[in-house]
């Protein structure tokens, strides 16, 4: 069978009137991968931030939620960066006061891209990969307020955190269809000659808050 073929065969197995052959088909699949981490959550966490740091993001610890609302400050501060976009269902408590905060309620591309940063919680993190993933749900923000700010603030909680891939989808909901997105550092690529560029496809700076 040919590639095409193949493709072909499978798109056909996916139409209405022939899930069984899809069943057998995704049933078939090996999964001899490594499921389940070793490391002790602490070692899962040490291991994050230090992806994270290879990936050129900022990692700020705090150790309860008290504090965010002062550490977003304090990045955007850094940044010197005042406008701040967020989603409405961000806990108020979490607000920093000063910077003018744009609060995303269906606003048009003309209005989210007045913001330099966007802040948003996420929905789980792996380690092993450096890797913060988004569903876009409550204070996660929709898609396009994490790609058109230059700074992505992002509230990660520690128990939010897996050690490897499958451990962390396993916690993903298997049954929602809403797409993700996923961030390793800072959106960045390089040319032919080995520059390297940061901006391209979403914010050039990465700001991880670590709480919990």
């Amino acid at each position: 069978m040919t590639a095409r073929e193949e493709i072909l065969s499978r798109i056909r197995a996916a139409l209405p009137g022939e899930p069984a052959a899809v069943t057998v088909a995704y049933a078939s699949i090996p999964r001899d991968y490594q499921k389940q981490g070793t490391l002790t959550h602490s070692e899962c966490i040490d291991l994050f931030i230090d992806r994270l740091l290879d990936y050129d993001a900022q990692v700020v610890q705090l150790a309860d939620d008290t504090e965010i609302a002062s550490a977003i400050a304090k990045a955007l501060h850094d940044a010197s960066e005042d406008r701040l976009l967020l989603s409405p269902d961000l806990p108020e408590h979490w607000r920093p006061a000063g910077p003018e905060l744009i609060v995303d309620v269906h606003l048009h591309t003309e209005a989210l891209d007045r913001a330099q940063a966007v802040v948003t919680t996420c929905e789980i993190a792996i380690a092993s990969t450096g890797t913060i993933i988004l569903v876009h749900a409550g204070a996660q923000g929709r898609r396009i307020t994490t790609l058109l700010p230059d700074h992505h603030i992002c509230i990660v909680k520690r128990d939010q955190v897996s050690e490897i891939v499958p451990e962390a989808f396993r916690k993903l909901d298997s049954n929602s269809t809403t797409p993700i997105t996923t961030i390793s550092g800072p959106s960045a690529t390089s040319d032919i000659e080995m520059t390297r560029i940061r901006g391209v496809h979403g914010p050039r700076r990465l700001t991880v808050i670590l709480y919990g």
